[in-house]
């Protein structure tokens, strides 16, 4: 099983992601809550006739501070991600925007991680598996079945970006045949993975 770098290193190689990073981090007072108050929901007006249907608001909706903590969590912390998913069980498909439509949920955090461990307990619990997570977990049958499907699915970007290679990249091992079998489709460079480890050398030196 592959190991995640830390949440400042991916922030570091990845500018998308870098307010994942720093929501992790203590806040140091009033001055640094006032140069980051936070998302801000971008202003809209139609354009457009109002669809007929009215919603009816009937529960409220979960806390976007709770769904921002659960989503951060679930890329590297398992007894957290259980532990919040047990007080709030409808966190399980939740979706927090990163902004600009960046959308992600608890399970597509840890399948960009490479985390088995996270994404089998979500997956157990009835999370909705998508295309990427079938490529990090090796799942060469479901990914060609998407694909064959929909060809064009080859170049579908995940959270922050992520491609299909990159997920069965981090996936390690196990995923081996689906990063061969996408790279029979469409060979592209594969970079280092951020979120690998290199190998460790003799007797568990580092290369």
């Amino acid at each position: 099983m592959p190991d995640p770098i830390s949440r400042r290193s991916f922030a570091t190689m990845f500018g998308t992601s870098v307010v994942l990073a720093s929501a992790t981090e203590p806040s140091s007072g009033d001055e640094k809550r006032a140069a980051d108050p936070g998302p801000v929901e971008a202003g809209f007006e139609r354009d457009y006739p109002a669809p007929g249907f009215k919603p009816r608001w009937k529960k409220p909706q979960i806390n976007r501070q709770f769904v921002q903590d659960f989503v951060i969590y679930a890329h590297s912390d398992l007894d957290m991600t259980r532990k919040l998913l047990d007080r709030e069980p409808a966190l399980l498909n939740a979706a927090m925007d990163w902004g600009a439509g960046d959308w992600e949920t608890g399970l597509g955090g840890a399948s960009h991680m490479g985390r088995h461990d996270i994404v089998e307990f979500l997956l157990g619990r009835g999370a909705r598996i998508d295309l990427f997570c079938a490529a990090m977990m090796g799942r060469l049958d479901a990914v060609k079945s998407f694909l064959t499907l929909q060809p064009a699915l080859i170049d579908a970007k995940g959270p922050h970006g992520f491609t299909l290679h990159f997920h069965a990249q981090v996936g390690g091992k196990v995923a081996e045949p689906v990063l061969d079998y996408l790279q029979s489709i469409k060979k592209i460079e594969l970079k280092p993975n951020p979120f690998l480890k290199p190998p460790a050398g003799p007797a568990g030196a580092a290369k």
